[in-house]
């Protein structure tokens, strides 16, 4: 009988990886999981946690290594709970993605298709245009970073081969501002001090546009903040005040002060022009976005004449990339501000065949529903729970012949699936889209028709 407590030594073969990056290997049945190794590895591990099925470890020697297997880019790889995929090939991690959506579609969702490579990024750094930096006072004085893994400790960080330099330039003169004028940052236990969170926003365009969230209506020295913020990045558009002074783990408060400048930028996605403010839902990696619409029109199929109905449409990125080929675009958003932003956004690109309303995504569309309006494919970009319960059966009486699922979470994206399969509409083909180079995210498109499609 093999000895499986806390703190026992074994040798094992790293067989799979989770969704978090974390090796994964079984010792007489128990699965045990294992970071920062890869399949193909062989490594002695000490167990440091044991449940009844399953337990944690940690590699203490690695025994053969992978060949896709690199020394980390990032000398905060581990610390910083961003990446999960640094200690491998790009290739790998693509693969280990690719993998994850396989097992979800079919343990969960209880459908095998083939499934072609996930769409990886021409260049896997700098890529995130939003950056939202928690502010903390610590024993090691201040921090402007990220959190570290599974916690809210805050670890200050100079620089992130995911973010741009541009942003790296900002942070840094913006902690010097803090520490200048020995400005409080905020503290979640007591919920006093100040400064809670630096967001920053940049373009293709090479402009910026920073926000400070604070604990208050007002920023002291701010004039000499915009001075700081201008010096360290010329294309500086603009600097907003955002208040939140809840008891909340949300970032953005209710209440917007434009302290210089303007409060928006512009972005171009899909050869389509979108007006960007601070609250705007907006995706983070641009290059790979149009690579996720462009498979979501293939799979819509337009043909010029079709009523699309575009669910959770945000403000309208999809929805107006789908309004050139169809006759007729409806979509449907829950935030009041995301619909508004929508409008505009079709009539800054002077399309006329899209119309947005505001409400839950079910509402919504039991009302169409009621209108008679039958429209011809379906479009789904829902947050990552998934679709609510009651919402299949609602799309499924409106009777499409197609549906696209965009999700940014394969688990959930299973279950609806299934859902949808008992309802009629089965899934023909997916696609893996890496929109997060080196994290545990990716997204995944669906095309589900119905029995008569």
């Amino acid at each position: 009988m093999v000895d499986i407590r806390k703190n026992t030594v074994h040798t094992l073969e790293i067989t799979g990886c989770t969704a978090e990056g974390m090796g994964v290997a079984r010792l007489e049945g128990r699965v045990i999981f294992v970071p920062f190794t890869i399949r193909g590895e062989r490594w002695k591990v000490r167990l440091e946690k044991v449940n009844k099925n399953v337990a944690w470890g940690r590699g203490v020697e690695m025994l053969l290594p992978s060949p896709e297997r690199i020394t980390s880019d990032c000398p905060l790889y581990g610390k910083c709970g961003g990446c999960q995929f640094r200690h491998m090939t790009y290739g790998e991690e693509l693969r280990a993605k690719g993998q994850r959506i396989s097992d979800a579609l079919e343990r969960v969702g209880h459908v095998k298709l083939d499934l072609p490579p996930v769409l990886g990024a021409e260049n896997p750094l700098r890529y995130r245009n939003k950056v939202q930096f928690p502010v903390s006072q610590g024993k090691q004085g201040l921090a402007v970073g990220y959190y570290r893994p599974r916690s809210h400790n805050v670890l200050d960080v100079h620089d992130c081969p995911l973010q741009p330099e541009t942003v790296t330039r900002l942070r840094w003169g913006f902690k010097n501002w803090m520490e200048e004028h020995n400005l409080p940052a905020y503290d979640e236990g007591t919920g006093k001090g100040l400064v809670r969170h630096l967001y920053i926003r940049t373009n293709r365009a090479g402009e910026s546009l920073v926000c400070v969230v604070a604990n208050g209506d007002r920023l002291p020295h701010s004039e000499e903040l915009v001075d700081v913020l201008r010096r360290a990045e010329p294309g500086l558009s603009g600097v907003v005040l955002n208040t939140n002074t809840r008891d909340t783990n949300v970032i953005l408060g209710d209440r917007y002060t434009t302290l210089w400048g303007r409060d928006w930028l512009k972005e171009e996605l899909c050869q389509l022009e979108f007006q960007l403010s601070v609250p705007s839902f907006f995706q983070i990696n641009r290059a790979q976005t149009e690579r996720l619409y462009a498979a979501a029109l293939d799979f819509a199929g337009l043909t010029g004449s079709e009523t699309v109905l575009d669910l959770y449409c945000g403000i309208g990125t999809i929805s107006l990339a789908l309004a050139r080929r169809a006759g007729r675009v409806i979509g449907a958003e829950i935030v009041p501000q995301a619909i508004e932003d929508a409008k505009e956004n079709a009539k800054r690109n002077g399309i006329d065949n899209a119309e947005f309303f505001c409400g839950d995504a079910g509402a919504v569309a039991q009302k169409l529903t009621e209108e008679g309006i039958r429209p011809q494919v379906i479009c789904v970009d829902p947050p990552r729970k998934g679709l609510s319960p009651h919402v299949p059966a609602i799309l499924a009486g409106m009777a499409p012949e197609r549906i696209v699922y965009v999700s940014c979470d394969p688990a959930t994206l299973a279950r609806d699936v299934n859902r949808l399969g008992d309802l009629g509409y089965h899934p023909v083909k997916a696609q893996g889209v890496d929109l997060f180079p080196r994290t545990a995210h990716v997204e995944t498109i669906v095309l589900l028709q119905g029995g008569n499609s």
